[in-house]
């Protein structure tokens, strides 16, 4: 029994050292880390011609027979040599991106070195198709989101813009900037409107003969606050800031949309996609899927991604605490004065 304890003992001591070490290790490397360059990301290219295609084929290999098969994929073979004797014409390009948003439109990162990388290439005979997903978010962000696809309108770059499930609020502002707009039949889409909301603690701290003080320079500098005591005044100022930044909105989609009857769909409603074919909000309704397999039967479809490289440390941290992040982070957000598209 004196063994065992005695050899319980060594384990600890030395699982205690090897931990320590670890620690040393890490906290090394950290700081080996801190004043680096953070390493640049890499854009990814994919041919979705490629993927559809494979889909395709892997279909036909279950459903055929082993002749019916062989025959198929023979026609095919002669049909490509054949083409390949003639010069085969340039067919047009697509160039596909992806956004994914959140409340502080965290995928704009990559979208602008996606659309910088596009536009060294793209021409106007050239076409970008933006698969969006939004329900919208900070102002300031989606301001910038959106300015970056105001760079491919500008390069005289075709831009259409796919809405499978949701783009509203931040999300329609960067829509609209599409030359066409295509929506799922049951996609929500609108929300044309600004939001902000805070609570307010200031009589539940003088119930406790606690005295909160709010000093300003600026007679605006602090409109409403969580826990000084707000005024009409403040209040005023701060329904005016909002109504700018609404008015802001409005233009701005009335600028790349001009049919719409901006007044009437500007309320801070959503639609259904269906619906808001006839607010003529979107011009057609089809899924993504429907539209690139489409087009991918008669141009060169690519997909783009830029990918930003993380360090183990980034990894790991990520996964332990992005859920939590995101979760505190939309919460701080709804109870400070953000304001929100």
């Amino acid at each position: 029994m004196d063994f065992l304890a005695e050899y319980a003992s060594f384990l600890a001591k030395t699982a205690t050292l090897v931990v320590a070490i670890l620690v040393v290790l890490i906290s090394f490397a950290a700081l080996r880390s801190k004043g680096r360059r953070k390493a640049a990301g890499q854009l990814q290219v994919s041919k979705l011609n490629d993927f559809y295609k494979g889909l395709r084929e892997r279909l036909e290999s279950s459903l055929l027979d082993k002749d019916q098969l062989k025959a198929l994929r023979k026609s095919e073979s002669k049909a490509e040599k054949k083409q390949g004797k003639n010069k085969p014409e340039a067919k047009p390009r697509v160039f596909v991106l992806d956004f994914d948003g959140d409340i502080k439109a965290s995928a704009t990162e990559s979208l602008r070195h996606e659309i910088t990388a596009l536009l060294s290439l793209a021409t106007p005979k050239d076409e970008v198709v933006l698969r969006l997903e939004s329900g919208g978010g900070m102002v300031h962000s989606y301001g910038l989101a959106s300015s970056q696809l105001a760079r491919i309108r500008q390069a005289g770059v075709p831009l259409t813009v796919c809405i499978d499930k949701v783009a509203a609020s931040g999300g329609y502002m960067m829509a609209c900037i599409g030359e066409k707009i295509i929506s799922a039949p049951f996609a929500i889409l609108g929300s044309i409107g600004v939001v902000a909301q805070l609570p307010n603690v200031n009589r539940l701290l003088k119930k406790h003969d606690i005295d909160f003080e709010v000093l300003t320079a600026g007679e605006y500098k602090r409109t409403l606050t969580v826990f000084g005591e707000n005024t009409e005044k403040g209040r005023e100022k701060f329904q005016e800031d909002l109504d700018i930044t609404h008015q802001l909105f409005k233009n701005f989609v009335s600028r790349y949309r001009p049919q719409l009857a901006i007044d009437d769909v500007a309320t801070g409603e959503v639609w259904l996609g269906v619906a808001a074919l006839d607010k003529q909000l979107v011009d057609e309704l089809q899924t993504s899927d429907e539209y690139l397999a489409t087009k991918a039967k008669t141009a060169e479809v690519f997909h783009l991604h830029y990918a930003e490289r993380k360090s183990l440390q980034e990894r790991v941290g990520l996964a332990a605490s992005g859920s939590v992040d995101r979760v505190l982070l939309t919460w701080w957000s709804r109870l400070t004065q953000q304001r929100f598209w």
